[in-house]
C-alpha cells in the first residue's frame, strides 16, 4: 500500500509537496466553471426476481437535479437526487415458472447519491475547446422504496381456504408481512426497511452546447443492498397464519399463483442469494456556476 511520508522532509520540500497536492485535487486554474446546477429527466426500470435479465423492460418516467464540482478537466464529483418509478409483472413473462406464479408490483424509488465522474478526454465546462467526453462515474447512494400490488375484489381460494378482499386498489406489501415477516410463525422473518444503500455506476456522454450549457446522457445501474425491491426473496408463508396476524388481503396478495391447487407453504416464492437492481438512463443539462474574479490580477 502507497504512503505519503513527510517525516524528515525539508520545511520548503513540504510545502512544495502540500501545494503540488492540492493542486492536483483542486485542478488548473484556467477551468471556465468549477461548479454546475444541472437537471435530469429520462427513464428507469427494475431487475430482480419479477424481471430477471431484460433491460429497458417496463420503463417508468424519472426525473432528478444535479450539483456538479470540477476539480480539474479530468476529474469531477456530483451530488445528485433522482425520482422515478419501477415495475415487474410476473404474467408478462415468458417463463413458464414465473407466469404460474403471477406476482407483481410497483414502487417509486427516490434516491441521493454523491458519485465520481471521470473524462476520458480533457474537458473544461463552458469551452468550447474542450466540446465533448465520454466518461464513466460511480459512487454511493441511499434511497426509498415502497412496492405495491393492486388486487381486485373478491373471493380467493388458496389450500381450500376462501380469503375475501372487500376493497379494489393497490396495497402497499410491506406492512403486510406476505412472506411472514413480524409474525410469531416465523419469528427469523423481521420486516425489511424501506430505506436502503445503492452503488451507483454507468457511463455518459457530455458536450459543450453554448457557452455556460453542457448537456449529455448517462446510463446508470444501482446493485442494492436489499432484496425486497419486488417483496420477493424467499419462500411461501401460510396464508392462515398472514389472516389470523395481519388480513385477508394479506393472505391474498401472498400468493397469487394460478394454474395449480397444490399448497405452496415453504415452497421458493423468490431468490434471497440475489439482491435487487434498478436503473436510470437520463437526459442532463447544465449551467455553469463562472468562478469568482480574483482581487489581485497576480492570483489569476
Amino acid at each position: 500500500m502507497l504512503r505519503l511520508s513527510f517525516c524528515g522532509t525539508p520545511q520548503p520540500m513540504k510545502k512544495y509537496l502540500l501545494l503540488s497536492f492540492f493542486a492536483l485535487i483542486h485542478g488548473l486554474p484556467s477551468i471556465a466553471q468549477k461548479s454546475e446546477l444541472g437537471v435530469m429527466g429520462g427513464v428507469s426500470f427494475y431487475n430482480g426476481e419479477l424481471n430477471r435479465k431484460k433491460i429497458f423492460f417496463l420503463p417508468k418516467g424519472a426525473f432528478g437535479a444535479f450539483y456538479r464540482h470540477n476539480f480539474n478537466e479530468h476529474f469531477s464529483g456530483k451530488l445528485c437526487f433522482l425520482y422515478g418509478s419501477i415495475e415487474g409483472n410476473d404474467a408478462l413473462s415468458a417463463n413458464a415458472e414465473q407466469i404460474q406464479r403471477n406476482l407483481s408490483f410497483k414502487s417509486v424509488v427516490a434516491e441521493f447519491s454523491a458519485q465520481l465522474e471521470i473524462n476520458f478526454l480533457p474537458f473544461i465546462a463552458g469551452d468550447s475547446k474542450t466540446p465533448f467526453t465520454p466518461y464513466i462515474f460511480g459512487g454511493f447512494g441511499v434511497f426509498k422504496f415502497n412496492p405495491k400490488a393492486f388486487v381486485d375484489p373478491g373471493t380467493y381460494t388458496i389450500n381450500g381456504t376462501n380469503y375475501t378482499v372487500a376493497n379494489v386498489g393497490y396495497y402497499a406489501l410491506m406492512p403486510l408481512g406476505t412472506e411472514g415477516q413480524g409474525t410469531t410463525a416465523y419469528p427469523d422473518r423481521k420486516k425489511y426497511s424501506l430505506t436502503s444503500f445503492s452503488i451507483p455506476f454507468g457511463i455518459g456522454f457530455k458536450f459543450n452546447v453554448a457557452s455556460g450549457i453542457v448537456f449529455g446522457v448517462e446510463w446508470g445501474m444501482r446493485p442494492t443492498f436489499t432484496d425486497y425491491l419486488d417483496d420477493v426473496s424467499k419462500t411461501y408463508a401460510e396464508p392462515i397464519v398472514l389472516r389470523a396476524e395481519y388480513t385477508d388481503v394479506a393472505a391474498v396478495l401472498s400468493d397469487r399463483s394460478i394454474g395449480t391447487t397444490e399448497s405452496n407453504v415453504d415452497r421458493q416464492r423468490g431468490n434471497s442469494t440475489n439482491n435487487d437492481w434498478y436503473s436510470f438512463t437520463v437526459a442532463t443539462l447544465s449551467y455553469g456556476i463562472k468562478n469568482k474574479k480574483a482581487k489581485c490580477a497576480a492570483y489569476q
